[in-house]
């Protein structure tokens, strides 16, 4: 059977190539430390410029390793709880910038408490911050990203889009609809260039989980369900996020990529 020949360098694009983020311009929400600054560093190490975010401030220590591999970055503060602050964000990206390419909608809290105690502040604040903000920022930027035809939005969903988690549930109505958000975007606009995503991340050794990874006995039964053996680290979303902002993602539309170690495996 005649098989075509292999394509040479020249001749078409590599790809490798295809995940080459060179030129982008990236907006990463809650990325001062934890899962947020290890996406905007793999952004910028696959050639990105970074938006870099934080709701009070954003290290010195972060800027630093985007300094160390020679990438152009602009720091943002602000509470994304704000519909104001959403609406900055988008904006003040596009003018340092002069285009928005990326959106990775990562910034969120979590607030625990048993669901009988729940309050309603807790609750009103959490939907704001990790749900509402991700509908206003996924749309303002979609408005610049539809008149250019192109674009890429990932949001940071969880294993609690699908599960119910334990003390935590308006962090777990948040996640479901992000995930089902992804999922609305994604069917309106992607005949007009522009793919949305999410990622579901596991157990993620950060400062949202502190209080898990110290208890010892959820401690275990965690690693005891994880296939992989150990908590995730921010690092092992770093793939896919490059994945889903790169043109070798441009026929994925609408899709949660769950890395969690194996665990809804079990």
């Amino acid at each position: 059977m005649d098989r075509p020949p292999l394509a040479r360098k020249g001749s078409t694009t590599l790809i490798l190539d295809k995940f080459s983020l060179k030129g982008r311009a990236a907006l990463v929400t809650g990325s001062s430390r934890g899962l947020g600054a290890a996406i905007a560093l793999a952004l910028a190490e696959a050639g990105a410029r970074v938006a870099v975010h934080g709701s009070r401030a954003v290290p010195e220590a972060t800027e630093r390793r985007l300094d160390a591999i020679g990438a152009e970055h602009t720091a943002l503060v602000g509470d994304v709880g704000d519909a104001t602050v959403c609406a900055m964000l988008v904006e003040e990206t596009i003018q340092r910038f002069g285009a928005l390419d990326i959106l990775v909608n990562n910034a969120g809290i979590i607030r625990r408490s048993p669901a009988v105690d729940y309050s309603e502040e807790d609750w009103k604040t959490m939907i704001e911050v990790d749900l509402s903000s991700v509908f206003r920022l996924t749309q303002r930027a979609g408005r610049h990203m539809l008149a250019r035809g192109s674009g890429k939005i990932i949001n940071i969903a969880s294993l609690l889009a699908f599960q119910g988690g334990i003390l935590v549930p308006a962090y777990t109505a948040a996640k479901a609809g992000v995930a089902q958000l992804t999922k609305a975007f994604a069917n309106e606009w992607a005949a007009k260039g522009v793919n949305v995503n999410a990622i579901a991340p596991g157990y993620m050794a950060t400062d949202n989980t502190e209080a898990l990874q110290k208890d010892p006995v959820r401690s275990r039964q965690i690693l005891e369900r994880i296939p992989a053996g150990r908590w995730g680290n921010p690092e092992d979303l770093a793939g896919a996020a490059v994945f889903l902002a790169s043109a070798a993602s441009d026929y994925v539309h609408g899709h949660i990529l769950v890395i969690d170690g194996g665990w809804m495996n079990r």
